[in-house]
This record gives C-alpha cells, sequence and structure tokens, in this order.
C-alpha cells in the first residue's frame, strides 16, 4: 500500500525480469496503478490501455457487449481484457494468446488473469494459432510487440487474409501499430491502400499517441 501511494509522486519498479522476446520486462507502480512495459515501450495499462480503449470505443462498446467469441493475439499484462470485461461489460470467451510464457506468469501474478473464468490464455506463435484455429470470432484484437518491434508477418498478406477468414460477420479485427519512422509510415499506407477485400472495409484511427495507429477491419456480413 505504501508504495502505492508513493508512486502518485514517482514511479517505483517492483519487478524487472530479462525476457527472450521483449528483452526485459518491468513492472512498476506508477499514479496508483501497476503497469507492464518493456525496455521501451508500455506493454499493459498506462499509455496502451488508452489507446486500445479508444479503438474498442471507435467499433462500438454495445456492439463489441452483445457478441461472444473474441480473439486477443498478444496478452502481455491483459490490460485490454480488463477495459472489455470491466467498461464495457462483455460476458463472452476471450482467447488470449501470448507467445512468452515468462509474460504470461508474471500477468497472473501481477494482474491475476488467471482468476478470469471465460478467458482462456494459449501460449503459442500468434501466427500458427490463426492457421491451426477452426472457430470463428466477433471481434480479433492483434497487439503484437516485441519491444518495439513489431514481427514482419503481421502486415503479409497471407496472415492478413487469415484473420479476416476467421471473422464472424460484421465483425471486427482491432490492429495496434507502432510506428517509430518513415518506413513503418509507408508500411501502414501500404496496408491500408492495398486492401482490397469484397465485404470488408479498412480504416485507420485518428492517433491519441505520436507513435500508435489502429487501424479497424470490418466484415460487412
Amino acid at each position: 500500500m505504501l508504495k502505492r501511494l508513493l508512486s502518485y509522486l514517482y514511479p517505483i519498479k517492483i519487478h524487472t525480469q530479462k525476457s527472450t522476446y521483449s528483452k526485459t520486462i518491468e513492472i512498476t507502480w506508477t499514479d496508483g496503478d501497476l503497469v507492464m512495459d518493456s525496455e521501451n515501450t508500455n506493454y499493459s495499462y498506462g499509455s496502451l490501455q488508452r489507446i486500445l480503449k479508444l479503438g474498442l470505443k471507435n467499433i462500438g462498446f454495445e456492439k463489441i457487449k452483445k457478441t461472444q467469441n473474441i480473439l486477443l493475439l498478444g496478452v502481455a499484462g491483459g490490460s485490454v481484457i480488463k477495459t472489455l470485461i470491466k467498461d464495457i461489460g462483455f460476458s463472452g470467451k476471450i482467447t488470449g494468446v501470448e507467445i512468452d510464457s515468462e509474460m504470461a506468469k508474471l500477468a497472473n501474478q501481477y494482474f491475476k488473469l488467471d482468476k478470469i473464468p471465460q478467458l482462456e490464455i494459449i501460449i503459442d506463435d500468434a501466427f500458427e494459432f490463426v492457421l491451426k484455429t477452426h472457430e470463428k470470432y466477433d471481434l480479433i484484437i492483434v497487439d503484437i510487440f516485441q519491444d518495439t518491434t513489431m514481427p514482419n508477418f503481421l502486415f503479409e498478406n497471407y496472415f492478413i487474409d487469415r484473420i479476416c477468414f476467421l471473422l464472424n460477420n460484421k465483425g471486427n479485427i482491432l490492429f495496434n501499430t507502432m510506428l517509430l519512422n518513415q518506413a513503418d509510415n509507408i508500411r501502414n499506407q501500404k496496408l491500408v491502400s492495398e486492401f482490397n477485400k469484397d465485404n470488408f472495409i479498412i480504416k485507420t484511427v485518428p492517433r491519441v499517441e505520436k507513435h500508435n495507429e489502429l487501424i479497424i477491419i470490418e466484415k460487412m456480413n
């Protein structure tokens, strides 16, 4: 409790460990809340939670609340899961896919994800998972980073085609991307401009954070 109170004055780091995928994982009390960070960016809670909440709001809280099956690719500390359940009131099934087993352990330890009955965490590579799953989803959230790097497969046509295939009618994909240089901006522009699928629409959400851009894909029917 003392550390939490002191965190309103300055951040208090309570755990640090090395990560195969993210260099370093840090758990810190900041302004009375626990946040999860990598060496160079916020992973859960903090600014990331605000970004994804904006994307969910853009899709529509009431629409999401009525859905049944959500897929989250990239779990980290699970802040978007808390947003879905506490802020939106989503009561359906959430499947979270996380490649880093150590991060999943920390998420359970500090953010109590293992206490959420409607959540299933699967330790797997996101690309491999979407190739294997036979489920269809009402909402797919793509939030995959390795520190400040995004794996190249996320922007390959085959991956985009596959996650579009996994959407139910009227479903949405919320894709969180990081833009650190002009090449990243061109990459996103290329994805949006070249996206041409019957029965789908794509758009970007005006940025609230300088280095993050949200892309939303919707399946019409």
